[in-house]
């Protein structure tokens, strides 16, 4: 085995780390956390992930002892960091004061055998922890810090061991591809080249897909419109030629303004003869019903899909037929797809039926190792038009988990603290009686919303909005409200259930947001922008929460700090919609909030 192990935690970003080392161009293996020396030979440097776990707990994952045996180099990424303390002599672990996640300044105290090579004294890095390490391992010295974690950054320069309690793997961590960089390179000495995009790598997966499918079998795709789908059936349509891969687009109700025309006006300028549209509106909103929690929901649709699926299968040639679904990565591990990842939230190609047919062989997907970004390289060297691969993506359940749903009715809450450090920047704050998917020390919260009144600066808001998520445990999302009918205070949280007429709403909603933000996003810095409908309400009419994020690869991403006369021209376009009382401003970065608010 050559290149670089990683071994994963189960944090989020394992994958991510494993793919900044080949965006390095050195090849990278994922392999168990408890993987030993044995197993390791040939290896040039090992990197031990993040994970949800906390090292204090007894039963949490660990590294094999054998590895140190090696004499190879070895990195500790945030909880990785942590265990190496944990496992080696005289170091010690313990629960943070505080916690951090999101972006910290770290100051480097001292720069260590090439690790920090070319980072500047003082950077910005991404972190997501909870626990920190108190006392260094026998050897080892501080190399960095940030304001609430003394040992950021450490090392034991002979041993060529490691560790740094942020997240170096992230787009957020300024200088965290160099520090990276450094590692595989000057650290371990590895000199190798890696590329998704490469006509070795796509004849790899075309490959795989043939020894998959084996050589009669054929594949019945569900396709989206958006750059996964699109890749994965092209891919398949190479390996095996179109007579053998089907594709049928199904309209949800769920979709977006026009959508389903947009996208079979897409597939039929880019060649794709055999994909048929499939209306399905009536059994997916069945499916949902009266249901408000969004894990469910999002199950429910995912066994709607396989219902859909089974009906198709009686209308095509009779056949041995495999399943086709375009998952990437974030799919997975997202939805606790590894041994000890955890769920964030369960996605409609990883629910229970669908796992038992892939442990089964009875599912083809090509792209299941793979990253958003890699994925429009892919299909751009395949050919594939700009209009499907540079698509915003848009999620499997669409705007069923844009719908927000609750059993409850509630109203405001004030929370002393969250005042406090609100007024610190004279603005006020309150908890929003709504609650969102987040991901907070590699784990999942489901958690209140922090909403911000008064004059908007944006300096202010990027740096308040972290200070808030990161001192209040029960507050994982921060929104600034742009503007309503009546007065905010008339707003309350009132039972809702997904319904057809309030789709309707939300989907105008979100066609004038994206027409602004088109015009206005000429250099497509924003990667998605979800739009949000919640349980908020005055007189029947609901808030609409705008969600404008920029990110590399869809594991972490940073809010767009749009100007506030975008901001005015979006909040009195969604308050010209019927059924529309208010606008909100989602001012989170990932984390601690998903991108999707469930």
């Amino acid at each position: 085995m050559q290149g670089i192990a990683v071994l994963d935690a189960g944090g989020q970003y394992c994958h991510l780390l494993a793919r900044r080392v080949r965006e390095a161009g050195v090849q990278s293996h994922v392999l168990p956390i408890g993987t030993t020396a044995d197993q390791l030979a040939g290896i040039s440097g090992i990197i031990i992930s993040g994970g949800p776990r906390s090292v204090t707990e007894h039963d949490s994952p660990r590294i094999h002892p054998s590895i140190f045996s090696l004499n190879v180099p070895i990195l500790g990424i945030c909880y990785g960091h942590q265990l190496l303390a944990a496992t080696l002599p005289g170091g010690v672990v313990k629960p943070s004061y505080s916690r951090e996640y999101g972006l910290a300044k770290l100051n480097l105290t001292r720069a260590s055998d090439g690790l920090f090579t070319g980072v500047p004294a003082a950077s910005r890095v991404w972190v997501s922890h909870g626990d920190s390490v108190e006392r260094l391992p026998d050897g080892f010295e501080t190399l960095g810090s940030t304001e609430d974690c003394a040992v950021a950054a450490m090392g034991n320069s002979e041993r060529k061991i490691f560790g740094v309690q942020f997240h170096p793997e992230v787009t957020h961590s300024e200088y965290g591809k160099q520090v990276l960089e450094n590692f595989v390179r000057h650290v371990c000495r590895c000199d190798s080249k890696w590329k998704p995009s490469s006509a070795e790598t796509i004849e790899a997966i075309e490959a795989d897909i043939k020894a998959t499918v084996g050589p009669s079998k054929k594949v019945l795709f569900f396709v989206s419109g958006g750059v996964d789908s699109t890749v994965a059936y092209k891919l398949c349509q190479n390996a095996l030629g179109p007579e053998r891969v089907h594709g049928v687009y199904v309209d949800t109700g769920f979709m977006r303004k026009g959508e389903s025309a947009d996208v079979m006006a897409a597939y039929e300028k880019a060649g794709f003869k055999n994909v048929r549209l499939r209306d399905a509106s009536a059994e997916f909103l069945a499916a949902v019903g009266t249901e408000t929690n969004p894990e469910v929901k999002r199950k429910r649709i995912g066994v709607s899909f396989l219902a859909v699926e089974n009906d198709v299968l009686e209308q095509l040639p009779a056949g041995d037929w495999l399943l086709g679904q375009g998952t990437i990565y974030p799919d997975t591990i997202e939805s606790g797809g590894t041994r000890e990842s955890a769920l964030i939230k369960t996605h409609h190609n990883r629910v229970p039926e669908l796992l038992r047919r892939i442990e089964a062989g009875e599912v083809v997907e090509p792209l299941a190792q793979f990253y958003k970004d890699e994925v429009r390289a892919i299909g751009r060297a395949l050919g594939l038009p700009a209009q499907l691969i540079e698509k915003q993506p848009f999620p499997g359940p669409g705007l069923a988990v844009r719908f927000l749903c609750t059993d409850e009715a509630a109203a405001w809450s004030e929370n002393s603290k969250l005042s406090e450090v609100a007024a610190g920047f004279k603005l006020k704050a309150r908890v929003l009686p709504v609650r969102g998917v987040g991901v907070q020390g590699d784990e999942r919260t489901y958690a209140h919303t922090a909403l911000l009144t008064g004059t908007y600066h944006e300096g202010d808001v990027a740096e308040l909005s972290p200070a808030i998520t990161n001192s209040l445990r029960d507050v994982n999302r921060v929104v600034f409200w742009t503007g309503c009918k009546g007065s905010i205070e008339d707003f309350r949280v009132e039972p809702t259930t997904t319904s057809r007429e309030g789709l309707d709403v939300l989907r105008e909603a979100d066609a004038r947001v994206r027409d602004i933000l088109a015009e206005y996003d000429t250099q497509q810095r924003i990667w998605q922008c979800p739009v949000v409908m919640l349980p908020l309400k005055r007189l029947g009419e609901s808030a609409i929460a705008i969600r404008p994020v920029e990110s590399h690869d869809g594991m972490t991403a940073q809010y767009s700090k749009l100007p506030w006369p975008i901001i005015e021209r979006i909040t009195t376009a969604v308050l010209q919609v019927p059924g529309v009382g208010a606008c909100l401003y989602d001012v989170t970065n990932k984390p601690p909030a998903t991108i999707e608010w469930e």
